[in-house]
């Protein structure tokens, strides 16, 4: 079996496929942006100084694709099933 190299895969991305775009590091979208808060750390801590910290949560959009599409084929396959069975 021949796997694809890293410039195939630029080629096909420039082609317009955005899977293999995603795939190769193209897309992502943000699911959440968290910030905390905490004390800092020592005495500054004790004079209410504190320190923001903020985490971004993204998700490449093959990943989305790819859930989308297995959940559209076991909503498929139960709406066969429950045809078959009445």
């Amino acid at each position: 079996m021949r796997t694809a190299n890293t410039a195939e895969l630029a080629t096909l991305a420039s082609t317009g496929s955005s899977v293999v775009a995603a795939l190769t590091g193209g897309s992502t979208i943000t699911v959440a942006t968290i910030t905390t808060t905490t004390p800092a750390a020592g005495i500054l801590g004790w004079f209410g100084v504190t320190a923001t910290a903020t985490t971004t949560v993204v998700m490449p959009v093959a990943a989305i694709v790819a859930v989308g599409g297995l959940l559209v084929y076991g909503g498929i396959k139960a709406y066969r099933h429950l045809q078959a069975s009445s």
